[in-house]
């Protein structure tokens, strides 16, 4: 029978598997420190509580940056300590369970459960020497361990003065030394550790040794400047003042207004900043997560749900799991839940300001209204209290969905901004057309019956709005149908039908009117003027835009747009009765041009053209008409 082996580890392999692929960043070191510290010192008072010994509320943890005097990096901390045997058998055993364990300490922490944490120290210091002194009584012991793979450990002298605790010291390697220099320790020491709950202090030591130091202690320099870096934290502050400036200091911005956020099932909590600007239309939420007030990350995206990226939140959990990193949230039933309980923290805070501070939400929607859009999608108790304050784009002007449907019970609407720009003016005033283009605002006008159940909600054909447009009246009948023949000639090499009718609005002298199809027809027009006439691409760019123009409501007209031109219009009119075809045709031609640029339609190439063309031959006829005039045949030339 073949004997079990156990696996041999390769440090070195482990130390760059965390660098590399783990750890964002050799800065966690410090942070994985910390919570070695405050987990012993919470191992400490638990021990304390058992035995019946006093326990005191000033336990921490210092840190003492490396200087070119000292330039030993070292942290202390006053917990519980280890003995000989407790510190090979954690400190070696790459997977082995914490101290904390030991005492029976639930824990959340991936890393803390497989013990690698202290391994991070290695992605700066090639060496990590430990000095621990047990709460027990038993000897102070040494622990050297290296980044090659190998540990010595020994007890210290009965004699020494160690107090009750562990000390780290690291020497930086040769890449990595300032990672353990003042302002960046005290930087990180600040950034992972200002909330912790036990008191963490950096000692700023002097930079050059006098002539007559005989500092022998176990940390040399000890006796420098001492700065405590922790601050109140901000998840359980109540001081809106503070809130806010907390929020320019760290966050940048003077939030709009400042929810408070909370989630007890995962013991979560904190405040949600609302941002004074619109983010970016792919921007997400995202939030700096404490766990038990040690720094997770400073932006984690999955806490808060994704229509609420107008908050920035900072949150302090006990019951979330973080990553193998311990720069993320495992995504659990844990997480889950504190995310839906955060929204409806959020979506609380907004029916509260909609209801009691109608200016405020007024404020608010002008900068977020995108993402209340998105919510009310998806909520229907929020569509019933929000939908009438969210705004759309309408032929009489931006208005909101409840003046909407106070102005006319059918509300009609386009799906793209191609279909608004073609039929908008053609809307009266007391039946504003919408917009529909806009990301939600086809969806959030759908939704108006089940809000206001008197609406009704009607999605516009561009080519039924056409033919819905009264005829000129009978007895100019004649002259519009000559009008229709003559310009139809005119543009029929831009496969265009001109068709003559009354709009409403006598400024608008024509309409440029094509199904979506044909506006896909001529945006593959543009492209194929980009790509070789002989090319593979300009060959699949003719077939398919052959398949595709044959499903148009115009494919069997022959025609792939029309000109509708406004009989109501003094232009028009009298555009009908000129005889000189010349400039008839000159005229038809801007006409139509003019029509795409009031559409905000972009033109082709032969487009520009002919709108440069046409131009030109007015000025030169017209030039022409002006010599002629002066010009009086019945008066002999004077020489």
């Amino acid at each position: 029978m073949s004997e079990a082996r156990p696996f041999q580890v390769d440090l070195k392999g482990i130390v760059d598997l965390l660098g590399r692929h783990i750890y964002s960043s050799p800065r966690v070191y410090i942070r994985e420190l910390l919570q070695n510290g405050v987990d012993a010192i919470t191992a400490r008072r638990l021990y304390c509580e058992e035995k019946g010994l006093p326990a005191r509320s000033d336990w921490g943890v210092s840190i003492y940056p490396a200087t070119a005097a000292y330039p030993e990096f070292v942290l202390t901390d006053q917990g519980i300590g280890l003995t000989a045997d407790e510190v090979t058998d954690l400190l070696a055993t790459v997977g082995r369970s914490s101290k904390r364990d030991i005492l029976d300490m639930a824990r959340t922490d991936y890393l803390g459960q497989f013990g690698i944490g202290l391994l991070s120290c290695f992605m700066v210091s090639d060496q990590i020497r430990i000095l621990s002194q047990s709460a027990t009584g038993a000897p102070a012991v040494e622990w050297v361990g290296s980044g090659e793979g190998t540990f010595e450990v020994r007890e210290l002298d009965r004699g020494l003065a160690l107090p009750v605790g562990t000390q780290v010291h690291l020497t930086g390697s040769f890449d990595s030394a300032d990672m353990l220099t003042g302002p960046t320790v005290r930087t990180l020491a600040r950034d992972y550790g200002q909330f912790l709950p036990v008191p963490v202090t950096v000692v700023t030591r002097a930079e050059t040794r006098s002539a007559g130091d005989t500092d022998r202690s176990l940390v040399p320099g000890a006796t420098g400047t001492t700065d405590l870096i922790n601050s109140a934290p901000v998840f359980d502050e109540t001081d809106h003042q503070l809130l806010v400036r907390y929020a320019q200091d760290e966050l940048g911005f003077e939030p709009l207004d400042i929810v408070d956020l909370a989630a007890p099932g995962t013991g979560t909590k904190g405040k949600g900043f609302v941002l004074p600007f619109s983010p970016p239309p792919n921007a997400h939420q995202s939030t700096r997560v404490y766990l038990s007030r040690m720094l997770l990350s400073q932006q984690v995206d999955d806490i808060l749900p994704d229509w609420a990226f107008f908050i920035r939140a900072v949150v302090d959990s006990t019951g979330l799991s973080p990553t193998a990193s311990r720069e993320g949230i495992v995504d659990d039933g844990n997480l889950e839940y504190t995310r839906e309980q955060l929204g409806s923290c959020v979506r609380g805070w907004l029916m509260d300001l909609a209801v009691h501070q109608p200016q405020r939400f007024a404020a608010f929607l002008a900068v977020h209204e995108p993402a209340i859009k998105q919510l009310v999608l998806h909520d229907e108790q929020m569509a019933s209290i929000f939908l009438g304050w969210l705004s759309v784009e309408t032929s009489a002007g931006r208005m909101s969905l409840e003046r909407l449907v106070k102005t006319s019970p059918t509300v009609r609407y386009t799906y793209t901004l191609d279909e608004f720009r073609q039929v908008a003016s053609l809307a009266r005033a007391d039946s504003p057309l919408v917009n529909g283009g806009y990301v939600h605002d086809a969806d959030l006008v759908r939704l108006l019956p089940q809000v206001y159940p008197s609406v009704v909600v009607t999605a516009v054909d561009v080519l039924a709005e056409l033919d819905r447009l009264d005829p000129p009246d009978l007895a100019d009948r004649t002259l519009a149908v000559d009008l229709e023949d003559r310009a139809t000639r005119v543009l029929t090499g831009r496969q265009c039908q001109a068709v003559v009718r009354l709009i409403v609005n006598q400024d608008v002298p024509s309409l440029f009117v094509a199904d979506p199809e044909v506006f896909r027809h001529i945006d593959r027009g543009r492209a194929s003027e980009a790509v070789r006439s002989d090319g593979i691409w300009a060959q699949i760019l003719a077939q398919t835009d052959t398949f595709a123009l044959s499903r148009s409501a115009y494919a069997e007209t022959g025609f792939t747009t029309r000109l509708c031109l406004n009989w109501a219009n003094p232009l028009v009119r009298s555009l009908a009765g000129c005889t000189d075809e010349a400039v008839f045709s000159r005229c038809v031609q801007l006409l139509y041009v003019q029509s795409q640029l009031a559409g905000s339609y972009p033109l082709t190439q032969a487009d520009r053209v002919l709108m440069t063309t046409a131009l030109s031959d007015l000025v030169a006829l017209t030039t022409l008409s002006t010599i002629l005039s002066a010009h009086d045949p019945g008066t002999d030339d004077v020489a």
